[in-house]
C-alpha cells in the first residue's frame, strides 16, 4: 500500500473526532436508555450527557431509531464478550452451557446508575413498535443465545440432536424467566439460582 494522500491525511483528524463523538453519544445513550427507558429519553438529553452538539449526533446516526439499534447491537456485543471470557475458562460442553448463564450473571452485576433493571434488550424491545428494526436486533440476540446453548448440548449429547434442541429451549426459557425476576428484584441472585438449576439439569442428562 502506498502512503496516504494529502487529502486522506487531512481527513484523518476529522474521522478521529467523529469516531470519538460517536463513542460518547453511544455511551450516553446506553446509560440513559437503560436507566430511563428508550421512549423517555430524548435526543437533547443524550447530546447534553455526551457533551456534543445535536448536529454531531445526526452526523453519526441517521435518526433516533438508528441510535437505538446501535445501542442494542452494542449490548449484544458486550454480552458476547462476557460469554467468550467465561468460555475461555470452561472445561467441556456442560461448562460451556453454564458459561452462558455466567455471562448473564456478569451483566447483572454491572454497576448500573439506578441498579439492575433486567435485560436491556428486552426492556427496549417492550417499548418498540412491531416492525422496528431494534426488535430484530433483540430477536437475533436471543436466537443466538439459544443456538450457543444448543451447540454445547449437541457436543454433550452426541447423536441426540432433538434432545439437545429441546433442552436448549428449556434452558433459554429458564434464562429469560430468571433475568425478568432478577430485574424486578434489582440484583443477580435469580441468575445464580438459575445457573444452579441448569447445572442440576445437566447432571441428570
Amino acid at each position: 500500500m502506498g502512503d496516504a494522500t494529502a487529502e486522506e491525511k487531512r481527513q484523518q483528524p476529522v474521522k478521529r473526532r467523529r469516531g470519538a463523538a460517536r463513542g460518547r453519544i453511544l455511551d450516553a445513550a446506553a446509560r440513559r436508555f437503560y436507566a430511563d427507558g428508550v421512549a423517555a429519553t430524548g435526543i437533547d438529553t443524550i447530546t447534553a450527557e455526551a457533551g456534543v452538539a445535536k448536529m454531531s449526533l445526526y452526523n453519526n446516526f441517521d435518526s433516533k431509531a438508528d441510535l437505538v439499534c446501535a445501542y442494542l447491537q452494542a449490548r449484544h456485543e458486550e454480552w458476547l464478550g462476557l460469554y467468550r471470557r467465561r468460555l475461555a475458562d470452561a472445561q467441556g460442553p456442560a461448562a460451556g452451557v453454564l458459561a452462558v448463564f455466567d455471562a448473564y450473571a456478569d451483566h447483572a452485576d454491572f454497576a448500573y446508575e439506578h441498579g439492575f433493571r433486567g435485560c436491556g434488550l428486552l426492556n427496549a424491545a417492550a417499548e418498540l413498535p412491531t416492525g422496528h428494526a431494534g426488535r430484530t436486533v433483540v430477536r437475533r440476540h436471543k436466537e443466538q443465545v439459544e443456538a450457543l446453548l444448543a451447540a454445547h448440548l449437541r457436543e454433550l449429547l452426541p447423536g441426540r440432536d432433538e434432545q439437545a434442541r429441546s433442552v436448549a429451549e428449556h434452558l433459554a426459557f429458564l434464562l429469560e424467566g430468571a433475568i425478568v425476576r432478577a430485574g424486578l428484584e434489582g440484583d443477580g441472585t435469580r441468575m445464580r439460582h438459575a445457573r444452579d438449576l441448569a447445572a442440576s439439569l445437566l447432571d441428570a442428562l
